[in-house]
């Protein structure tokens, strides 16, 4: 079995489901649950991005991202699979999100389980598979094992079982040599995409059950994400491409989030608890979701604050606003800024995703803080606003010497980052950085954007912000 790398890429992926073109052909990862699936997904990718358990259904919702193979780009894309067990509530919804990846796929990857053979849950997703008239190429995973049998699935008429050990991340080079043959086959090679510059990523966070999945599925105007009742329902971080207007976005829904007493040390929950981190920390900003009837609870703080901890864009929207009468929403937006003082800078929005209220200006907001976050600021202009700050309101002595701010400009993006220089390190306040900030932040339009401070020592003769020109020392 081959075990050479497959190399993944950073282009954006866009997900055929919210009407954009893909970034190339979609290769979609179907079979019964167990089989491997994720676990094959992740191998293609070299990283855990699809959540990994030994219990049956982990997966719920379609997963698409960009890898590339023998010089081509592709799409791969993870799905719960078919022929769920009896009892699963959510055995439908997986199915339905399974059946709309399928019904995109330019190849089907069909995932069987080599160690438990050929079963009658395999011939029945072999048939639907026929009559969606797609290449298929089998994959006879755990094919290390003893008790594997590969050759029984030609039984299947769906072509040559590859054994694969998804475990050990071997043969899934043949598979993918397979995948690429059939869309040779198929179409002729497409001339390279126009490299884009990547839309902002923004990421749903907030409590279980608050209506992320719903918000998401509200914007795009379809089903994409399963929703449901149950809490825990959306177990992995889902990426989802979004278009208003022309404006593009990347909508990261996530899992829920408990306290951290009621997540268990192992298993599937704190796993998702962690994709829930890892996606704040890759998107830009975050919209902060909070539920009407309860909007400021101490793990809500606590989301919040890690948004602000990661140093990302913010928006606070607080969903099932309908519930609501005019005053007590009006209150209960108060309430939010009372309680949530370090996330001032932030807009906050009032919204229901099940009647679309409030949402018509989301696109708009979240377009002015991305470009927030993103901002370039001219160092004459920025000057000349510290400038105005400190002769308005001085800085505080730091022990017994006056404290003087000599220039500022901004060294870095995502977020603005600047540089003040300083008769000394470490003399500015913390209260007046953020007096600066504010000013700043009013001064350019920078709503929802954290603004990070460096300060430095001056190394030489400088204008003084504000007076004359002073000496070092």
């Amino acid at each position: 079995m081959k075990s050479r790398k497959i190399r993944t890429t950073r282009r954006a992926v866009s997900d055929p489901a919210s009407g954009l073109g893909t970034t190339g052909p979609l290769l979609v990862l179907t079979g019964r649950p167990n089989v491997g699936k994720s676990t094959i997904f992740n191998r293609i990718l070299g990283e855990r991005r699809a959540v990994v358990e030994a219990t049956p259904g982990v997966t719920r919702d379609r997963l698409y991202a960009p890898a590339e193979w023998a010089g081509t780009p592709f799409v791969v894309t993870d799905t719960g699979g078919l022929g769920g067990g009896d009892g699963d509530p959510f055995a439908p919804l997986v199915a339905a999100q399974a059946r709309a990846a399928l019904a995109e796929a330019d190849v089907v990857l069909l995932v069987v389980d080599a160690g438990d053979g050929l079963l009658p849950a395999d011939r029945d997703i072999a048939a639907e598979l026929r009559r969606l008239r797609r290449p298929v190429v089998v994959i006879a995973n755990k094919a290390d094992r003893r008790t594997a049998s590969v050759h029984e699935f030609y039984a299947l008429g769906l072509g040559e079982p590859l054994p694969v050990s998804a475990v050990r991340g071997e043969g899934l080079g043949d598979v993918l040599d397979s995948a690429l043959a059939l869309l040779q086959a198929r179409q002729p090679a497409d001339p390279s995409p126009v490299a884009e510059e990547e839309p902002p990523r923004v990421a749903f966070v907030g409590r279980p059950n608050v209506g992320k999945s719903s918000l998401v599925n509200r914007l795009l105007g379809t089903e994409r994400l399963i929703v449901s009742d149950l809490a825990g329902t959306t177990r992995d971080a889902i990426d989802v491409p979004w278009q208003p207007g022309g404006r593009r976005f990347l909508l990261v829904d996530t899992p829920g989030l408990r306290r951290p007493a009621r997540i268990a040390a192992r298993g599937i929950e704190r796993w998702s608890a962690t994709r829930t981190f890892s996606a704040i920390a890759r998107a830009e900003a975050a919209v902060v979701v909070l539920d009407a009837g309860e909007p400021c609870t101490d793990q809500d703080k606590r989301i919040a604050g890690s948004v602000v901890d990661r140093r990302r864009a913010a928006l606070l929207l607080l969903n099932k606003a309908d519930t609501l009468s005019a005053a007590a929403l009006a209150e209960t937006m108060d309430l939010v800024r009372r309680e949530m003082p370090f996330l001032a800078h932030a807009p906050l929005l009032a919204c229901s995703a099940v009647t679309g209220q409030g949402l018509a200006g989301l696109p708009a907001s979240l377009g002015a803080v991305a470009d927030a976050y993103r901002r370039r600021l001219a160092t004459a202009p920025l000057n000349q606003c510290v400038r105005s700050a400190v002769a308005l309101h001085p800085p505080a002595s730091f022990e017994g010497r006056a404290v003087r701010i000599y220039y500022a400009t901004q060294i870095r993006t995502a977020p603005p980052t600047i540089a003040l220089v300083t008769n000394r390190r470490g003399a500015v306040a913390p209260a007046y950085a953020r007096y600066l900030e504010n000013r700043i932040r009013a001064t350019f339009n920078l709503e929802g954007a954290p603004i990070r401070f460096v300060f430095r020592e001056r190394q030489h003769r400088r204008l003084v912000l504000g007076g004359s020109p002073e000496r070092r020392g």
